[in-house]
């Protein structure tokens, strides 16, 4: 009867969150049941042992919010910090990625405001990591982004404007050199992006800490879907081109005009995810693949995907070039040449 349960929970998986390790040996996965999946590359990627037909499952896999989801993910140096209902948390790579790992304890919790109206937790829904500044920013249920220092675990302050919940944040810095008396110095910019269930994007100087631009693309006749509503569910951006979709096809945006430059023309059915990576845009949402696109709109490589529904990419180049997609199912999809699946892991 156990195992049945067993099996019945890995039929409705679904895994929200991804990361990598610090060093990039781990890939680490977080589902709807609060659980997180441990992955040792080198054993993931090398000579597989196991058996015909039957997929490579974790090195490591320990339960961080029991009954409740693990919604977003971000590695720092030193600690996994995954968000869930009301709290984000903290835990230590040296015990998650050793043989202590079933038995993880959390190393830190940092609790969000409740709302007094409603006394609900907020959803934790996006984390995104600034290194330079040791800042954690989220993107929360509450329609707030929560500005975090992981100095002391203290909240600095919250980002307010968004009137429905938040889906997706992006960051960047610019760096501007200023001459100032023979002597450069050097100034970090800081933008944010935010994308919301109540249609819009919105930019964010983190440096005055105010919002400084709002676009609202199911207002755009060729970019909107009223079908599918006006959500946002994906959002990046570089120095010149922003790129966002959700109910609204996925587009992409030239940064000084707002204007949209590129309007994709793909079979989903929402978009959850969308990536600026090197001269290419990498999308998914409800949809079996994921697309490899130009800036102008072709198709480079349409991979294919376990899930139905695809909630998380991510990639990275070093040691290992590795790019996984999760999302409505037990199944990681593996690509190390980005523009074909290569293999499959399990969650559990």
């Amino acid at each position: 009867m156990m195992s049945e349960t067993i099996n019945q929970k890995l039929f409705y998986n679904t895994v929200l969150s991804q990361t990598f390790s610090p060093d990039g040996n781990y890939l680490l996965a977080g589902n709807i049941y609060g659980e997180v999946s441990v992955f040792e590359l080198s054993k993931a990627l090398g000579p597989h042992k196991v058996e015909e037909n039957e997929l490579q499952g974790p090195t490591y896999h320990f339960a961080a919010h029991p009954n409740q989801q693990v919604e977003s993910m971000v590695s720092t140096n030193n600690f996994l910090i995954t968000g869930t209902s009301g709290e984000i948390c903290g835990w230590d790579w040296k015990i998650i990625t050793s043989s202590k790992a079933p038995k993880s304890k959390v190393a830190w919790t940092i609790q969000l405001p409740v709302n007094k109206d409603s006394y609900e937790k907020p959803d934790v829904n996006y984390l995104v990591y600034s290194k330079p500044n040791n800042l954690l920013y989220a993107g929360c249920g509450d329609n707030n982004i929560y500005v975090i220092t992981l100095e002391d675990g203290r909240i600095l302050r919250s980002l307010e404007g968004h009137i429905d919940y938040i889906h997706c944040l992006s960051l960047i810095f610019g760096f501007e050199l200023l001459c100032k008396r023979a002597k450069f110095i050097c100034i970090m910019g800081n933008q944010l992006a935010s994308s919301s269930e109540d249609g819009t994007v919105r930019l964010w100087d983190l440096r005055k800490k105010e919002n400084t631009n709002i676009l609202t693309p199911h207002l755009v006749d060729k970019v909107a879907r009223p079908m599918l509503g006006k959500w946002i569910g994906a959002i990046d951006f570089t120095d010149d081109w922003l790129l966002c979709g959700g109910g609204p096809s996925l587009s992409l945006w030239h940064m000084r005009t707002m204007e949209p430059a590129t309007v994709f023309d793909l079979p989903d059915e929402g978009i959850h995810v969308a990536n600026i990576y090197e001269e290419r845009v990498i999308a998914a949402g409800a949809a079996p693949h994921i697309y490899h696109l130009t800036y102008q709109g072709e198709t480079l490589a349409k991979v294919p995907t376990s899930s139905n529904t695809v909630y998380s990419i991510v990639y990275q180049e070093m040691p290992q070039k590795v790019l996984s997609i999760a999302g409505s199912s037990n199944n990681l999809d593996i690509c190390t040449n980005f523009n074909y699946r290569e293999m499959m892991l399990k969650f559990a």
